[in-house]
């Protein structure tokens, strides 16, 4: 494996749940595959699981740890070809990448959407230039529309907390008060197409996720049908995806609080889990009875995040 963008990248889900465990039982197993190498994260963005998780999973694995701060502790990239570079950045991204690329061994980056062009978000500019002048394997750590090591540990947990074989998983919009990305939902999506699942979205109209996210999703305006017989219930904010209306691209369409997840929400359901990548607002996407029940799996979920990341870095390793 060379690049981890997205669950086409993972290969067969059922091998790559089964390292999972693999991992859990002993993290330390595969660290001779580590030694003398370099991880480089790279973080465009803030992070606190993300950046934590990742440092963990590359230690388990005997990695050195180098953490790059972009616009903080390094000098501000431009990203831009053609720019007369007369501001506030100092160094283009083209010159940056192969200097960073002579001091690791594989690289992860974290880049948000910007909202300032689909287009260029939807093509993840700065991931695919990391990918095409660095030479090294590189990973996403949430790029402006995926976030796959979040989605590979929702699946592990899934996997871990479920009570029939396929069971019913929903996706549903909740309200929140700014314009969040699509990456959590895309990848949620992403995964959940590929895996043994009932796999349900739900959100107002005009919140319509990319296709080729969706794929053979079903999609339920009715967020109390969707939620029926539902065995997980996974709430994320998303703003608007542009897929109607390229315009919208990045707005708040609705802050509409009766898609708050409550515990009348969840009486909708199978006695269902409840889940989210964190961090989350409380009493907008979900109340705090709901976060607080015995069928949250916020905490094991984030927890998985070291799984999913020891998982990909050494197949990373192993491609080396």
């Amino acid at each position: 494996m060379k690049t981890f963008t997205n669950v086409m990248d993972i290969g067969d889900l059922s091998q790559a749940l089964a390292e999972a465990q693999l991992i859990k039982k002993d993290r330390y197993q595969f660290e001779h595959l580590g030694k003398h190498k370099t991880c480089l994260l790279i973080f465009f963005n803030n992070s606190l699981r993300t950046r934590l998780s990742t440092q963990k999973a590359a230690r388990n694995l005997g990695m050195d740890v180098i953490v790059l701060d972009v616009n903080q502790g390094a000098w501000k990239l431009e990203t831009e070809r053609g720019v007369i570079m007369d501001g506030d950045k100092s160094e283009h991204l083209l010159e940056a990448i192969p200097v960073m690329s002579n001091y690791c061994d594989i690289i992860g980056v974290r880049s948000f959407a910007r909202f300032e062009s689909r287009e260029d978000d939807y093509t993840e500019k700065i991931l695919n230039q990391f990918i095409k002048y660095s030479g090294k394997p590189v990973f996403s750590m949430e790029a402006a529309t995926g976030h796959p090591l979040q989605a590979f540990a929702d699946l592990i947990t899934i996997e871990e907390h479920k009570r029939t074989q396929r069971p019913k998983v929903v996706l549903t919009w909740a309200p929140h008060p700014k314009a969040l990305p699509q990456a959590v939902p895309n990848s949620f999506a992403d995964w959940m197409n590929e895996a043994d699942v009932d796999f349900v979205i739900t959100h107002p109209e005009g919140y319509e996720l990319d296709p080729k996210f969706v794929r053979g999703a079903k999609v339920e305006y009715d967020q109390k049908k969707a939620f029926e017989g539902a065995e997980f219930i996974y709430a994320k904010n998303w703003a608007c995806p542009g897929v109607t209306n390229p315009a919208d691209y990045g707005k708040v369409l609705s802050k509409d609080m009766s898609w708050t997840v409550d515990t009348e929400h969840m009486s909708w359901t199978n006695n269902a889990f409840f889940m989210h990548c964190l961090p989350v607002r409380r009493n907008m996407i979900v109340t705090d009875d709901v976060i607080e029940a015995p069928t949250s799996l916020v905490i094991p979920e984030a927890a998985n995040r070291e799984i999913s990341a020891t998982v990909v870095l050494k197949r990373l390793l192993e491609s080396l």
